[in-house]
C-alpha cells in the first residue's frame, strides 16, 4: 500500500512538514510527481473545474503550466485536524502573452490513512500585476 509520510493524525510540526511538502512538489511543475501525493480516487475542485483522479489530475496540471509560466508558489499553514490541513497560498505566473498575474487562494485538504490527499477543495483570485510588482522569484 502506498504511504505519503507524514501520516495522519497531524500534528502541529507534521501539518507544517505536509504543507512544505505540497508546495516543494507543486513548485517542481511535475505533475507526475505532483499526482503520487494523492489518493487515486482523489476529488478536486480548483476555481470553477472538478478534476478527479490521478490521471484527471495529471491532464490538467499539464494544461495549467502550459498556460501559467515561470510559476512560483508559496503556501503558509493556516490550521489543521486529524487528517484535515487548511493553507493559503500565492503564486504568481507570466500567461502566454507576457502579462503576470499574482493568484491568492485557501486549500482545504482531507487525508486519508495512509497520508494521501483524498480531498483538495482550492477557491482562488487572480490579480494583475507588473513584472516590477512580483514578490515571488
Amino acid at each position: 500500500m502506498e504511504k505519503k509520510y507524514p501520516l495522519p493524525p497531524f500534528t502541529l510540526e507534521t501539518a507544517l512538514q505536509k504543507v512544505q511538502l505540497a508546495e516543494d512538489a507543486w513548485n517542481s511543475q511535475d505533475p507526475e510527481k505532483i499526482s503520487k501525493a494523492y489518493t487515486i480516487d482523489s476529488e478536486w475542485r480548483n476555481r470553477d473545474k472538478f478534476v478527479n483522479g490521478r490521471e484527471e489530475i495529471v491532464n490538467f496540471l499539464a494544461g495549467k503550466w502550459k498556460k501559467e509560466r515561470n510559476y512560483k508558489l508559496k503556501k503558509e499553514y493556516w490550521a489543521h485536524t486529524d487528517n484535515r490541513i487548511a493553507v493559503r497560498f500565492e503564486y504568481e505566473y507570466m500567461d502566454e502573452k507576457g502579462n503576470w498575474f499574482r493568484a491568492y487562494g485557501n486549500e482545504n485538504w482531507e487525508f486519508d490513512e495512509n497520508g494521501l490527499m483524498a480531498k483538495r477543495y482550492a477557491s482562488i483570485n487572480d490579480l494583475s500585476i507588473t513584472e516590477e510588482q512580483r514578490k515571488l522569484k
